[in-house]
């Protein structure tokens, strides 16, 4: 494996091979570049037409960390349509890994021989093989996770590559004949109409991407997740439970439903109350529809906020509130402001029942430190919900191309987050976009948080939360377990369990739950106190799974964490998935302590805290 550079300059020539229109890789702007420096950190090059080109590639512990920055050193503004954050040559592999992503369907591993993607190359070694695949708007994980996983079934390795991009991006693999190249980065201006403009003297820095190598798929994941650094609020540290009362009210808070909820939370272990959507709305109009003005409801909350603040605090819970502060939904004042909006072709963008303020724009700055940075200061919440539930799409004006418009408000977001961070360094923060579609590095950095998904009460959230650990730190992945009187204990546990699998989230009507239920509730917190450490710093090793459709899953799951000497077993059953074959698990292990029932039946979960 070697690091290298992909490139594609205005005016050059495309590749041959019948791939114009399927890259802009392998073009003439590479052909003109000769390698003037190379050490075991960066490899610079030098073009014929006077640009340096240093393609970063750091070591940092079992990842290397690639970046590009491409200098203009000529004396004319040059064009850039495509530049790679990475690009590795020299691979030998048979099987490309990749993870697809829907809403309530997120990380579904899709494993292919590279004979199945018609990948061998040609008889002649002519005609260049492609696949392509990506993301366009500010959804980066919609349709594919940001991630690519190359495997060697002869010699049993793996190379992986995770892009830290939220805006388009796109990742590549081809070749003409033997071995193979993995690139990706931007999305391209054939892919996702983006260009950039360079001036004299100007550098371009492109989105970071993070390669590992290893012996297994999820030892290459594990390694790409280690190496996030996310911003963890102090308050957070210790992985505490969360209440979140949207599967309760469904939009519809009110103090009375809130003061119920916190009596009812009072020394259970949970640590966070948050108000999701609705709490805005008025009078009239739903909340979908009120989303803009973050003008508090006089129906739902006659004293304001702060009085609904206080009250959770005197149960010993700390506040938390959802915002979706990027967007602006018809029945909001701020959906004409156009002039402060993303525009298309000089247009509103409008996507459904979405428009996008311009982050880039200074007084959209100033309108949400009055409605988002001063409200969750003077009501003293300590927990805020950033969700986000359309997507910008291929790009907006206000730069020389959309996709690089897109760029510069997606960039424009992620630099208001760290403002409230650094506003309100106690603050804790969850990602959230319609659940999983902004689960990408670069905004998972941000938070302590994020919203493995919007399966709030399905039968896949156990499949959907074990995908999800190989892509992001489960001490980061938030889980919902709903709780209905209607639940048997065996529903109970099956959820708590799911839960374990990251972060603990409840929700749901748990003032009207049977009390044997509730018990089961106060002992799942209890027993997901005593594996926090193995959540949070713990090494996936197994993902067992036999389920195929999400929706009637058949079989079983077992995932198995590892921390040191003590390991985590959490095994649900599916359809036909009665007493599953665990024993594999369990020999040569104390068990030290179990939640959850037998698993003689379909439909349950339980967990095993091992040591070894």
């Amino acid at each position: 494996m070697e690091f290298t550079v992909q490139f594609k300059v205005r005016g050059d020539r495309y590749t041959g091979h019948y791939a114009n229109g399927m890259t802009m890789a392998c073009s003439e702007s590479v052909e003109k570049c000769k390698l003037i420096h190379s050490d075991e950190n960066k490899s610079v090059y030098e073009s014929s037409d006077g640009y340096k080109i240093t393609c970063l590639h750091i070591k940092k512990e079992n990842v290397y960390e690639c970046y590009t920055v491409f200098e203009n050193c000529s004396g004319s503004t040059v064009t850039l349509d495509m530049i790679s954050s990475f690009a590795l040559t020299g691979i030998f592999a048979d099987i490309l890994h990749r993870a697809t992503s829907f809403w309530s369907a997120e990380g579904k591993i899709l494993s292919q021989k590279l004979t199945s993607l018609n990948m061998e190359r040609s008889w002649s070694g002519n005609g260049m093989r492609i696949e392509k695949f990506g993301q366009l708007g500010s959804m980066p994980v919609r349709k594919w996770f940001s991630f690519a996983a190359l495997e060697d079934s002869k010699t049993g390795s793996f190379i992986g590559v995770q892009l830290y991009c939220p805006s388009s991006w796109q990742i590549e693999l081809f070749r003409l004949r033997e071995p193979l190249t993995l690139t990706g980065g931007l999305a391209d201006f054939d892919y996702g109409h983006w260009c950039k403009d360079i001036a004299p003297g100007e550098k371009f820095t492109t989105p970071k991407a993070v390669v590992a190598t290893g012996k297994t798929l999820l030892e290459v994941c594990d390694s790409l997740v280690k190496a996030q650094k996310p911003r963890i609020a102090p308050n957070d540290a210790d992985l505490p439970v969360i209440f979140n009362e949207y599967c309760t009210t469904w939009g519809n808070p009110t103090i009375k439903n809130l003061e119920r909820i916190a009596k009812k939370l009072q020394e259970s272990g949970v640590k966070y109350l948050v108000i999701d959507c609705g709490w805005y709305k008025e009078e009239g109009k739903n909340w979908w529809d009120s989303i803009g003005d973050w003008n508090v409801s006089k129906v739902l909350f006659p004293n304001g906020l702060k009085e609904v603040c206080d009250m959770i605090k005197s149960y010993g819970l700390i506040p938390g509130i959802w915002f979706e502060f990027e967007n602006a939904a018809p029945g909001a004042e701020i959906y004409i402001k156009t002039e402060h909006l993303l525009s298309r072709h000089g247009y509103p963008l409008t996507v459904g029942g979405r428009r996008f303020l311009d982050m880039r724009d200074e007084w959209c700055v100033k309108y949400l430190d009055e409605k988002v940075i001063n409200l969750l200061s003077e009501c003293g919440f300590g927990y805020l919900k950033i969700d986000y539930n359309e997507t910008i799409g291929v790009g907006c004006d206000g730069a020389e191309s959309l996709g690089e418009g897109l760029r510069q408000a997606v960039l424009a977001s992620q630099k208001y987050i760290r403002r409230i961070s650094e506003k309100l360094p106690d603050l804790v923060i969850e990602n959230c976009s319609s659940g999983g579609h902004r689960l990408e590095p670069s905004m998972m950095e941000l938070v302590s948080q994020a919203s493995f998904s919007d399966a709030h009460e399905c039968v896949s959230i156990p499949i959907i939360a074990a995908n999800v650990q190989r892509f992001i730190q489960p001490r980061q992945s938030q889980i919902w377990a709903v709780l209905r009187s209607r639940d048997d204990i065996h529903r109970v546990n099956y959820s708590l369990t799911a839960g374990f699998l990251g972060r603990l989230c409840l929700s749901g009507s748990i003032f009207d739950i049977p009390d044997e239920n509730w018990e089961a509730v106060l002992a799942g917190i209890a027993f997901y106190g005593e594996i926090k450490d193995i959540i949070k710093d713990g090494y996936t090793s197994v993902i067992e799974c036999t389920a195929e459709d999400y929706n009637n899953p058949v079989g079983y799951q077992a995932v198995l964490r590892e921390l040191g000497n003590m390991e985590l077993l959490i095994v649900h059953t599916f359809k036909d998935g009665a007493n599953p074959p665990i024993e594999k698990f369990l020999s040569n292990r104390q068990i030290v302590k179990t939640f959850g029932n037998d698993l003689d039946g379909d439909f349950r979960g339980k967990a095993f805290l091992l040591k070894k």
